[in-house]
């Protein structure tokens, strides 16, 4: 097996998609390379090479078939881990302990961490031999009912570039590190509704497929107007989707089941000199 740093090929996030489409055996990363979702995902891994180049990490057999792959990001005093995958073929073999060795080496020195796990055993036994603990969490999904859902309680509007300062503070007041050049790549797949006012400040951002990306609010209050303006947002026949929710985010189990959404187990919230920040739905990309 050899182990090695990714580059910034559209190859290499290939091989990349085709080890994570093998390890979680779903359409989640897209089919052909044309794939609006596979598209996304293929920015997705380069931009992160990009940002965190020793971050990024490719398992490979003597052949140069593609075993394996993590890919860790560094934003101030946060490290997370954004995608590890280990085809079927390789798992059990000590390819991912190797790879997670290395991205953790990548945040030495780094106290604070978080990683979206699905509940996965083997994966999440490294995660906790590598220090996290492990939060359950729960999705809501379905069709919104807006008749049910009530009406916000002041302004949320449409946010865009002009509003990443805000954002940036609003990510340092609640999860202790700013996402930085991540808001860049998140604007370009996703609509960001953003309130500020006396109640507080916070943004939404939610992708034409219903799915909520990442929300922080410095206050339950305005978290509850952007997720309730996010949800009205949706037009009719788009299913919403609403992740890795901590018992910590009961203000947003309020808000789905008000909205008529289903809510069922998820996966976890691995955390390392952290508690689950809140008001918070994490980006399972950029946590």
């Amino acid at each position: 097996m050899i182990l090695r740093r990714l580059r910034d090929s559209r190859a290499d996030a290939e091989a990349v998609r085709t080890v994570a489409t093998a390890a979680f055996g779903d359409g989640t990363f897209g089919g052909a390379p044309e794939d609006r979702r596979a598209v996304r995902f293929v920015r997705r891994v380069r931009h992160l090479v990009t940002t965190d180049p020793d971050g990024c990490w490719l398992a490979e057999d003597d052949a140069g078939r593609p075993l394996g792959a993590a890919l860790a990001c560094l934003r101030e005093n946060v490290w997370g881990l954004s995608l590890f995958a280990v085809a079927p073929r390789a798992q059990g073999k000590g390819a991912g302990t190797e790879l997670m060795r290395r991205v953790a080496e990548y945040g030495r020195g780094v106290l604070r961490g978080m990683i979206c796990a699905r509940p996965h055993p083997a994966a999440t036994r490294l995660y906790r031999a590598a220090g996290f603990t492990l939060h359950p969490t729960m999705r809501l999904t379905g069709a919104v009912d807006a008749g049910r859902l009530a009406a916000p309680d002041g302004p949320a509007i449409e946010g865009g570039a002009a509003h990443r300062d805000l954002m940036d503070s609003v990510d340092r007041r609640v999860r202790g590190a700013a996402h930085g050049p991540d808001h860049t790549e998140l604007l370009r797949h996703c609509r960001v509704v953003v309130a500020d006012d006396l109640a507080g400040s916070g943004y939404c951002y939610l992708d034409d497929s219903g799915r909520v990306e990442l929300l922080a609010a410095t206050s339950r209050r305005i978290a509850v107007r952007l997720l309730g303006s996010a949800l009205l947002s949706l037009p009719p026949g788009v299913a919403a989707s609403v992740r890795h929710l901590t018992a910590e985010q009961e203000w947003a189990v309020d808000v789905g089941l008000s909205a008529g959404l289903d809510l069922s187990a998820d996966g976890f919230l691995c955390l390392r000199g952290m508690r689950p920040p809140a008001p918070y739905l994490p980006s399972v990309q950029y946590l």
